[in-house]
């Protein structure tokens, strides 16, 4: 095994700073404004959604916001926590400093409280709002994600989940950052979602960490394993659900051909690509610090998923 890493916590001033800790909850008023900005959500831009009438383009915001706060608490409550509760109780056997192991459960609480927030948001705007989610149970990464498990040994599910944590830990904080320095949106959404980025800064620097501890104890096989899954896992956290947009595009009067233009121009695989190389782009820049790439499957398969010049 290669000689472990320094570790420097990111959590020194947690107790203080952390959102859970420090921040108040957040309230809508009555004077909610959009609910998620119009620039982000990449159906708006298209011509035939951004003539919609008034009223329904604000839906359509609403739905996004919905979406992402889903998105949220079942990335939180059902992925992310249980792989950080195993790292903390020792379950996930990779060789990490006890100040490491520790700090998983400020995550764990972090995470636990930006889950509950979500759900709390996703309550407020409801009521203030009158509009009902039209969300899936089940995100369409959590679907994609078990399928990913389903072609692989079962005994491989746990492993899978954690590689899917580091990558969703070390992406979530790009986006985040866009939406909570928003001027057009609700103040209590832009509140709601600095807090969890500031958070997920923290947990960011400290998946980067974990993946140099996790790759010194990785043998051979697991290492390549590893590393040609990253690619593929990137685009499961990555990937809007397309059919679900398109069912709720149907909604607000748009005929089936106008939907499937509105998918088609905005969903194309090269835009996703160059969406997920972007996103990714810290993410890439660690698994090449690694070597990961310097396996001829992984190259590949960052190739053929646009995340590596070709």
């Amino acid at each position: 095994m290669a000689q472990l890493p320094d570790y420097r916590t990111p959590f020194a001033n947690w107790d203080r700073r952390a959102s859970v800790r420090s921040s108040p909850r957040r309230t809508l008023t009555d004077d909610t404004g959009d609910l998620f900005p119009a620039d982000l959500v990449p159906v708006a831009k298209h011509e035939l959604v951004a003539g919609l009438r008034p009223e329904l383009f604000r839906r359509l915001l609403t739905q996004q916001l919905y979406r992402y706060l889903h998105f949220t608490s079942k990335l939180e409550f059902m992925v992310v926590n249980y792989v950080v509760l195993g790292i903390s109780q020792g379950n996930i056997q990779v060789p990490i400093p006890d100040q490491m192991r520790f700090d998983a459960l400020k995550i764990y609480c972090d995470e636990a409280y930006h889950g509950y927030f979500s759900v709390d948001l996703m309550r407020q705007v409801q009521e203030r709002t009158g509009i009902a989610p039209r969300i899936d149970e089940e995100p369409y990464f959590l679907r994609r994600l078990a399928a990913l498990k389903e072609k692989h040994d079962p005994a491989k599910a746990g492993f899978i989940d954690l590689l899917f944590t580091i990558v969703s830990e070390t992406l979530i904080t790009a986006s985040l950052t866009e939406i909570s320095k928003s001027r057009e949106v609700s103040g209590a959404v832009v509140d709601t979602l600095h807090d969890h980025a500031v958070d997920e800064g923290r947990h960011h620097a400290y998946f980067a960490s974990y993946l140099t501890f996790l790759w010194a104890s990785l043998n051979r096989a697991e290492r390549t394993f590893s590393a040609r899954l990253f690619p593929e896992l990137i685009d499961v956290f990555l990937r809007p659900d397309v059919p679900s947009i398109g069912t709720e595009l149907g909604g607000y009067g748009l005929k089936p051909d106008e939907v499937a233009q509105v998918l088609a121009e905005t969903f194309s695989e090269r835009t996703q690509a160059d969406y997920n190389r972007a996103t990714a782009s810290k993410l890439l820049g660690y698994l090449r610090e690694i070597e990961a790439f310097d396996d001829p499957g992984a190259r590949y398969e960052a190739r053929s998923r646009g995340l590596l010049p070709g």
